[in-house]
Formats: structure tokens, sequence, C-alpha cells
């Protein structure tokens, strides 16, 4: 006679909505490190992340609002932005002395042109090693900003050659 629930409680992630542990699983199967690209309402963020046994441990971090210090003047959570924070983090990456990553989305959706895969863009831009398809990346026009300028030029102003600005600032921060 059974007198206990025929049931199973899921972890309290799972049953947040927070993770999917069966992608997990395979993230770490690999035994690399993970690029972690989490959008805000706001900003864009970009860590490079080890698992070890007692919790993950973040060792690079890059964010969109670090962009303001080379001189970008744009929104911090558009795809430029994201783009140019994923060209940081690689930065930052290589010069911590690591060369390549396996990208986590965690349970963004996988779309063609996405903000997440402009900030992949910025980091094989920057020669970061991840492994990626070509045709997911958002084009050039996109992610310098050009659909930003034609929709609203009086807001834009000259963002696509502060997006170029940036870029060179950025690479010269490469060691």
């Amino acid at each position: 006679m059974a007198t206990g629930p025929r049931y199973f409680v899921q972890f309290r992630r799972r049953r947040e909505g927070k993770t999917d542990y069966y992608k997990r699983l395979k993230l770490l199967l690999s035994e690399k490190p993970r690029m972690v690209v989490r959008k805000t309402n706001k900003q864009i963020i970009c860590q490079l992340v080890e698992a070890h046994l007692d919790g993950d441990r973040t060792l690079v971090a890059a964010y969109s609002s670090e962009l303001e210090k080379y001189g970008y003047k744009g929104a911090t959570g558009n795809t430029p932005a994201a783009y140019l924070t994923g060209m940081l983090f690689a930065v930052k990456a290589f010069n911590a002395g690591y060369e390549e990553a396996i990208l986590d989305i965690g349970l963004h959706r996988a779309t063609y042109g996405a903000k997440i895969f402009a900030a992949l863009k910025g980091a094989v831009n920057a020669g970061f090693n991840i492994p990626h398809g070509e045709d997911i990346l958002p084009d050039d026009d996109r992610v310098k900003g050009v659909h930003i300028a034609e929709y609203a030029p009086e807001r834009a102003g000259d963002l696509v050659e502060n997006v170029e600005a940036v870029e060179d600032a950025i690479m010269k921060e490469l060691r």
C-alpha cells in the first residue's frame, strides 16, 4: 500500500522557468568555458563562465554600459550595442588568456539576426573562437546601426560612424 505522493517535484529553477537542465548538461559536457549572453531591457551582458562542482565561476564579464568609456553615444540595449559588447568581451577574454568558448543563450529564443547573435558576431569578428553557423548572424548593416538611422534619422544622429569609431577604440585595447 503506497503512502507517499506518486509525483516528482522538479528543481526550483526548472519550476520557475529559469534553467533548462537538459541544455545545461550538454553545454557542460563539452568542458569548455561558456560565453553566456543575456539581454535586459536596457543592456546586454556577456560573461565567460566555467562550471565547477560547487557552482559556476565568472571569469570575464563585459556590459554594454561600459561602452560609454569608449565613446559610444547610442542606446545600450540595441543591436549595435550588443555587437560592440561582444567585441569588448572578446578583447577582455583575450587579455585574460582565453581564446575559445561555446555560446550559451539560456532560455532566449534562437532567432536569426537576434541581439544575442549580434554579440556572438562581435566576439567572432574580434577573433574569439566560438563554433557557430554563419546564417544565424545579423548582417553588417544591422550591427552598424544602418537600420536605426533609416528608421529614425533625427534620433540616430551619427550612429553608424560612432559604432565604427568605438569598434576601432575597442580593438586598440587588444594586447
